[in-house]
């Protein structure tokens, strides 16, 4: 392989032209596959339950089966962020896609609860590679405006499929609690497309050389570390909606399965709209984070005194329409930090912050109830949290005054 003729720039001028809708359409449905193994079983867990009852703490297992992947998916991401620089983004997105079905549908033929956690566990493992890969790709085929679109279309397309999956997990749990674990096999059609359309990054040109050199090359931690920590608690203020809104709900006397769907689509709905409006963007995305932040905020304490439907509905509105402008600043600053030889495990740590933040987000509420005495108060709190964290990040903005990443010409 020719060297390099200068050093890796984070955003590469050189990048070329990923030709036609299809690479970015199979990256936005591997980014989804993570999100169907987070609520696809939400449905059928009471008859899981039920199956199992007879299973020495089978109340307690049965809800990691849906949980534990994520858990999984924190504790590997960074791993699979260094596997992807060193053996290549495409080969580990398409041998994670198989193992993803293969591991995904084997308790269709399981009897066993403890070998079903243990196959939820393999496809958290599955899933952390996929998720890596996936946002390593977008960073490595686009650069400018275009991939900053595509970080938000992300989200988009992980909000949307939350509630496209739900709802297919509802009805193929009328089957039976296992029908839905066969959605899994999805993977197998989508990994041999995935290897013949996806564009190899190390041979398309990219004038940067993947050669790790005579020695190890340092991990820019410091650059990380802290955003990292801010990822946490963006997932934290991310996921609270998501998570919540059926017991907020139940504390208002509601407890109609049509309206707790339908409030979730109007939330999932404003996450949409969020990331839409974050495509219109510019400037420095460190500039914008204290601001973005203060819709969350604000969404949250109007949960938080809510005492009928409608203001509940939005204050969580208001709420997820700023974490879907939050979330891809969070990942386009992230991005924007990492050179190419780095964006691999400087992913994996971002991937692995935010599922973190997600498996946490219900244990901090928890604790929040058990100290305030309801759930409504725990979200007030974490709205004054949120408005706080705000205020800190404003003086380190206004400090910013270098553009994080070059101009470079849009990648269509």
């Amino acid at each position: 392989m020719p060297a390099p003729a200068a050093p890796p720039t984070r955003d590469h001028p050189g990048l070329p032209t990923v030709r036609g809708r299809l690479p970015a359409v199979l990256l936005m449905t591997g980014s989804c596959l993570p999100v169907l193994g987070a609520v696809l079983l939400a449905p059928v867990l009471p008859r899981m339950q039920d199956h199992f009852e007879g299973v020495t703490g089978s109340a307690a297992l049965v809800p990691l089966v849906l949980t534990v992947p994520a858990l999984s998916l924190a504790l590997l991401a960074p791993f699979a962020g260094v596997v992807v620089d060193r053996l290549g983004r495409k080969r580990l997105l398409v041998t994670a896609t198989v193992l993803y079905a293969l591991f995904g549908t084997v308790p269709l033929w399981l009897d066993s609860l403890h070998g079903i956690l243990l196959s939820r566990v393999l496809v958290g493992v599955a899933e952390a590679a996929i998720m890596t890969a996936c946002t390593t790709l977008i960073g490595d085929y686009y650069s400018g405006r275009v991939r900053d679109r595509y970080l938000a279309l992300q989200t988009m397309c992980a909000s949307a499929s939350a509630t496209l999956f739900f709802v297919l997990g509802g009805a193929l749990g009328a089957a039976g609690w296992r029908a839905p674990f066969w959605l899994y096999a999805v993977g197998l059609l989508l990994a041999p497309v995935m290897a013949r359309a996806l564009p190899n990054p190390t041979t398309a040109g990219l004038g940067v050389s993947t050669d790790p050199g005579p020695g190890p090359r340092p991990f820019p931690v410091r650059r990380m570390a802290g955003l990292c920590l801010l990822t946490v608690f963006g997932a934290v203020v991310f996921y609270t909606v998501p998570v919540e809104m059926s017991y907020l709900l139940d504390d208002l006397d509601v407890d109609s399965t049509g309206v707790i769907g339908a409030v979730t689509a109007v939330a999932s709905a404003a996450t949409v709209l969020g990331s839409v409006v974050f495509t219109r963007l510019t400037g420095d995305p460190r500039r914008r984070l204290p601001v973005l932040l203060l819709p969350c905020a604000a969404g949250f304490l109007v949960m938080g005194v809510a005492d009928g439907l409608p203001l509940l509905i939005a204050g969580a509105v208001l709420n997820c329409f700023g974490t879907g402008l939050l979330l891809p600043s969070l990942l386009t600053l992230a991005m924007s930090r990492l050179d190419y030889a780095d964006r691999g495990r400087g992913i994996g740590l971002w991937t692995a912050a935010f599922f973190l933040g997600e498996f946490v987000c219900p244990l901090v509420l928890l604790g929040g109830e058990s100290a305030l005495g309801s759930l409504a108060s725990a979200v007030a709190l974490l709205g004054f949290v949120t408005l706080t964290v705000s205020a800190v990040l404003l003086p380190l903005a206004r400090r910013t005054a270098v553009p994080l990443t070059r101009q470079v010409p849009e990648q269509r």
